[in-house]
């Protein structure tokens, strides 16, 4: 007797495909630059966040609204003045605020050259101005009867 597998005729051997490369490989220059500008776009967002969010400290400030302005060429934001009294007409300072609600700044313009009152916070380290050109964010006003 023969053995089988002696005359059997080989199977075709089929064709080998090289192996895929990995993603990464693939991909390198697109990680790369979602790396370069991904990261710090994110610690931007972050950091903004934080700075936004986090009050340094919360106050009220006495005195008359000055003026009132939205400025800006790109960034548009509120930004104003009101000048605090020690005495009945004499003047000691000013204090700069930015305002970031429409109609809350609405209301400070009406109330425009009257004796108020502002509640505000004091966000530090905010990392461009198209927040705010000051640190101090006025989140509410009261008029004060003379």
């Amino acid at each position: 007797m023969t053995d089988p597998t002696e005359h059997a005729v080989p199977a075709p051997a089929e064709p080998v495909s090289p192996a895929k490369p990995a993603f990464a490989r693939r991909n390198w220059g697109k990680l790369t630059l979602l790396a370069l500008v991904g990261s710090p776009a994110l610690v931007f967002a972050l950091w903004t966040t934080i700075a936004l969010n986090w009050s340094y400290s919360s106050g009220v400030r006495a005195g008359y609204v000055q003026k009132i302005s939205k400025k800006g060429f790109l960034c548009k934001t509120w930004e104003g003045a009101l000048y605090t009294d020690i005495a009945k007409g004499f003047r000691s300072d000013s204090f700069a605020f930015s305002v970031r609600s429409d109609s809350l700044a609405h209301v400070i313009e009406t109330l425009s050259g009257k004796r108020v009152s502002v509640n505000y916070d004091q966000h530090i380290n905010v990392p461009t101005s198209c927040f705010g050109e000051t640190e101090y964010f006025v989140k509410g006003i009261t008029v004060i009867p003379e």
